[in-house]
């Protein structure tokens, strides 16, 4: 029996994560067979190997991690509209059995009854093995000149969703014309949202922690504002893309959307925690100023597809910069251990594929 490498793990036992031998998969009927090219490292992983998240398949202990693919079809059923060769990621969730009214139209990002299931996540095995099988709808062909590039595309479709369901929310109102975007977190995905508001030709602030590093020099090279730790008091934006999850970050940015504005919240936070909040302040200001603050998550093909648009328009020196580190598949620990200067982590299947 011929074996492929696979990082698996535990779900809910920390420190349980390991380099397993799997039985080589084949190609099927209803599936592609995809060759591992990279695959991105993200705080969801990390959580993952902790054993505060992930669930394992029905019926299996192990759950093989990874959902930031990008792979090379090698096997491909017949008019599956794939030719072997192709640059391929993979879509993240699938839909519920049920379907709830959300998965049957094809969002499953917005499932309704939580039944859905996530590749590297949640009951499905994920990408972070030598080769995986992939289901041709939920495979996104990308543009083989992005090379290892393509391997943003996930994090890439989490802002493509963001900012259609800003743009949707915006038009509630005939006359908006957003010219401001302030974007808390200069990690990957706040950066790919960054990129995104210059596509959109927006001003662009963008606060982190860090002043210094890669991370000033390539909010600037996007022709925005950098703000290392703290915004000036008076300042507002007419869009707020919040990427952290801090809770005094949270309780800022809640006051720095002007009228009509959106807040997005995509940083997920710890619970137990508290902070003075003065909720009636908070409240007075979004209703007098006709102000919106939602959550959003995952992504449906449409928004990987225009993520997938997004990378294709961007700057590929640009974005070769949000990769700060490779680690090849020999040194697999090293890629889910956090270091000074990290933006992000990728975990390399093809050594020459850089």
């Amino acid at each position: 029996m011929q074996v492929v490498k696979a990082i698996t793990v535990l779900p809910g036992t920390p420190a349980s994560v390991q380099l397993d031998d799997r039985p080589e998969p084949r190609g099927t009927d209803d599936a592609l067979l995809v060759q591992a090219i990279a695959l991105g490292v993200c705080g969801t992983d990390r959580e993952i190997i902790s054993g505060a998240y992930g669930w394992a398949p029905p019926g299996k202990e192990r759950l093989v991690l990874g959902h930031e693919s990008l792979g090379r079809v090698i096997e491909t059923p017949q008019n599956s509209g794939f030719d072997k060769g192709d640059i391929v990621v993979g879509i993240v969730r699938r839909p519920d059995p049920v379907p709830c009214p959300s998965c049957a139209v094809g969002e499953w990002d917005m499932c309704r009854n939580g039944l859905y299931t996530e590749r590297g996540i949640k009951a499905v095995d994920g990408y972070g093995a030598e080769r995986f099988p992939l289901e041709p709808q939920y495979a996104i062909k990308v543009d083989a000149s992005l090379g290892s590039l393509a391997v943003l595309l996930e994090p890439a479709s989490i802002l493509a969703k963001a900012w259609d369901h800003i743009d949707r929310i915006g038009a509630r109102t005939r006359s908006w014309s957003p010219r401001t975007v302030l974007v808390t977190g200069a990690g990957p995905v706040g950066l790919l949202g960054a990129v995104m508001a210059q596509q959109r030709g927006l001003e662009i602030h963008v606060m982190d922690l860090a002043d210094s590093g890669p991370k000033p020099d390539l909010v600037r090279d996007l022709g925005g504002h950098y703000h290392a730790r703290m915004l000036p008091e008076d300042f507002r934006a007419d869009i707020v893309i919040e990427c952290t999850g801090a809770l005094p970050v949270l309780a800022d940015v809640m006051h720095r959307v002007g009228s009509d504005g959106v807040v997005c919240l995509t940083g997920v936070s710890g619970s137990g925690h508290r902070l003075p909040f003065d909720f009636g302040a908070f409240n007075r200001h979004m209703v007098l100023s006709n102000n919106v603050t939602f959550g959003s998550v995952n992504a449906n093909r449409a928004h990987y597809q225009a993520a997938a648009e997004a990378l294709a328009k961007a700057d590929r020196a640009w974005l070769s910069r949000l990769i700060t580190r490779r680690v090849p598949l020999d040194r697999w620990q090293e890629a889910f251990q956090r270091q000074p200067g990290d933006i992000k982590v990728v975990l390399q299947f093809e050594p020459d594929a850089a």
